[in-house]
This record gives C-alpha cells, structure tokens and sequence, in this order.
C-alpha cells in the first residue's frame, strides 16, 4: 500500500487577500472553487502544485469550525494535511482498530473520504482519501476535489511540487508516533525533527517555535525561480528570511 501527499488546506481569516498573496508570490492560478464547501459555511480556492495541491477556506459565517480553528491557532494557517492512497478499506480498518475518531467522511463520485479528529491524531487534521476509477492512482491522475480542468491551471515557473509538511507540536516525537501508527510507517530521526516519509513528501514534526499553538506551521516547495518568488514576496509584504518566507500564517521553505 502507498500514501502520498495530494493537498494541503489552509484556512484564512478572508479568502480574498490570502489568494492574491499565493498568486502574486508562487505564481499559482486557482483551478477549482468547490460550492460543496458553501455547506460548512466556507468558501474556497485550490491551486495545484504540479499534481499536488493547495487549497484556502474562509469562513462566511459565523459559528464554524474553520472559524473557532482561527481562534485556536490565533490566525491563518496551515488546516490539514490530505493524503491519497490506493486502498481506502485496510486504511479505514486500521484507523478503527486504533480507536481514532473520523471527524468527517463521505462516499461520492469515485471518491472515498476519511478526515481524522485532530484530537486523535496531534498537530492537524489528517486526511485519508482514495480516488477510485480509471487512472485513480496515477501521479498526475484525476483528483475530485480539484474538478475536471485542474491540469490546465498548471503553473510551475516558480514551484513544482510540495515536498515536505511541517507540524510544530508540544511533543514531536509522541505526535509523529501516532501518525505513523495511522499510516503504517516508520519514524525517522532528523536533527530536533521526527519524520515520516510519505511516498512523494515527508512529514516534518517539530517544537512549537513561533508562539503560535500547535499546527500545520510550514511548508517545503519545490522551487524552479527562488529569487522571483522571493522578490514577491519582499513586493507583497512578506517576511522573507534566506530562502523562507512567511505569508497566510505559513513559513514558506524554498528548496
């Protein structure tokens, strides 16, 4: 069995102003707003990163998750972590037999969902999905979430491909341990980091080092043109650090 990264979901206080910073900066373009999201009270935006993608929700109204994990996280920020696999029973199976609560699952247009309770799980939503039918597994296969055209949104001037998340957590080593325990994977030790390797990312867990609480903290991109997005992000406001910069509540790593 295999898991891969496919998306990562941020939420914002406003979708507005967090797109343009993602446009302007990364050079993306938005394939994909998805009017089922409208049902929790959110709006959203995706952009995919090679076959990869990212994804902004905004609340637009009061009274929802998203808007009472703002209050948490004391701002915007990284939201889930969404992975594809290639057999969504064993995962379903497994998540059950570790007493792991699902927070939210769906069967739909070939498309099996299982998003897992950050309180089971440490650090972030963790997401399992399965993209059934024909090219299903394939890397640049077809994604439901994304809608029928996100190929043609491709942009990769500036950056390819996500190639690592980052959970800042209380405790690094306990959180990555139960993660794996869900994927079925090992843990690595990198440094102050635990890590696990995904088959096309790796999952970072580190000490709550900003002041902000624990959560999806950064990101890892592929990077073809790291002076233009770091001029961007100098133009947009960002701060920018060596090869890092931080935007939508986010440390942004060029590599």
């Amino acid at each position: 069995m295999w898991l891969r990264l496919r998306q990562i979901a941020l939420v914002a206080e406003h979708l507005a102003p967090v797109e343009q910073a993602i446009e302007a900066i990364l050079g993306l373009s938005v394939c994909y707003r998805d009017p089922a999201v409208a049902e929790f009270g959110l709006e959203n935006a995706l952009f995919p990163i090679g076959n990869q993608f990212l994804e902004v929700v905004a609340p637009t109204q009061p009274g929802t998750a998203a808007g009472r994990f703002l209050q948490r996280r004391r701002g915007d920020g990284g939201y889930m972590v969404i992975t594809q696999c290639d057999d969504h029973a064993p995962r379903r199976r497994r998540v059950e037999a570790l007493g792991v609560r699902v927070a939210h699952e769906f069967v739909a247009e070939g498309f099996t969902n299982m998003q897992l309770h950050p309180q089971d799980t440490g650090g972030s939503f963790f997401e399992i999905d399965q993209q059934l039918g024909a090219r299903g597994n394939e890397l640049d296969g077809p994604w439901v979430p994304a809608g029928n055209n996100w190929q043609a949104h491709v942009r990769t001037e500036r950056v390819s491909a996500i190639a690592a998340a980052e959970l800042q957590v209380d405790n690094p080593s306990a959180v990555a341990t139960r993660w794996a325990e869900i994927a079925e994977l090992p843990v690595e030790v990198g440094g102050v980091a635990s890590l696990i390797q995904l088959d096309n990312a790796r999952l970072r867990f580190v000490g709550c080092a900003d002041g902000r609480p624990a959560g999806l903290a950064g990101l890892d991109l592929v990077s073809h043109d790291r002076d233009a997005v770091l001029s961007a992000a100098t133009e947009h406001g960002a701060p920018v650090d060596g090869n890092s910069f931080v935007a939508c509540g986010m440390r942004w790593n060029l590599i």
